[in-house]
């Protein structure tokens, strides 16, 4: 069926009691409940169709997310959001919405995401921020963990730094920018007196891309590598053979996309 009618809408969600964002069977899924509150605002009386931005992790949060919804009537933006809101559940709210032009794909639209991973060491966390970062027990040596952050900026082969690869994954990526710094942006009372950031952004990652790279600088940070190791991992010459540790979900956000509307 096509559709006289497409919009963006961007939302925010938390993720942690979620199974990421592909609709799946016998779990509960961002996607699902999206679907669900869009039935329940259009009285199941209205045919659509809605498109995610890319699928997320389990337990992976968003801070700006966006789907295209297709319709074939228009709506009221401000009406919409008022009632989507109204009924979807409380970890997930719409920010915006505007409609688009019908050739628009938002799969297939050029964006530049921004992942945020929080983190902190030294101690076990209070168990209410264990939706928001993750907590290393071990101290970390966080000045070389910073410069092994900067080691993953541009153009690298990520053939390690994945799983699950189709024959057509292009492993061949751009990391525009990637830096630990201290974190300012996400605080609670309940949170370590310091808390880290991972900030990385580019057009594409793969599966488990950015929980990998955290994960072989949490090693870095504990002495368990070094700064060579990342280097050599991102060589067109490396073994391939994906790297196993893989850093929990939690910790990690969606900060921001740009889309190019």
């Amino acid at each position: 069926m096509k559709y006289p009618y497409t919009y963006l809408i961007e939302i925010q969600f938390l993720g942690f009691r979620f199974s990421g964002w592909q609709k799946q069977v016998n779990a509960k899924t961002i996607h699902d409940m999206i679907d669900k509150t869009l039935s329940f605002v259009f009285n199941n009386q209205q045919e659509y169709k809605t498109l995610g931005a890319g699928r997320t992790d389990a337990k992976v949060s968003a801070s700006k997310y966006g789907f295209q919804l297709f319709l074939n009537f228009e709506i009221d933006n401000d009406e919409f959001l008022k009632q989507f809101n109204c009924n979807t559940t409380a970890d997930i709210k719409a920010t915006s919405i505007q409609r688009v032009s019908s050739v628009f794909n938002i799969i297939k639209s050029s964006k530049i995401k921004e992942y945020h991973y929080y983190f902190s060491f030294g101690e076990k966390p209070h168990p209410f921020s264990s939706p928001f970062l993750v907590g290393i027990e071990e101290n970390l040596a966080i000045d070389i963990m910073k410069k092994g952050a900067r080691l993953f900026e541009g153009e690298h082969h990520f053939h390690k730094y994945c799983t699950k690869p189709s024959e057509k994954t292009i492993f061949k990526r751009i990391i525009e920018s990637c830096e630990i710094v201290e974190n300012t942006i996400l605080t609670a009372s309940f949170f370590p007196k310091k808390t880290y950031v991972l900030k990385v952004k580019g057009k594409g990652f793969l599966r488990y891309q950015i929980r990998l790279m955290m994960a072989t600088l949490f090693e870095l940070g504990k002495g368990n590598l070094d700064l060579n190791f990342i280097t050599s991992s991102l060589k067109e010459t490396n073994d391939r053979e994906f790297l196993r540790n893989i850093a929990p979900a939690s910790g990690l956000q969606l900060y921001n996309i740009e889309f190019d509307i």
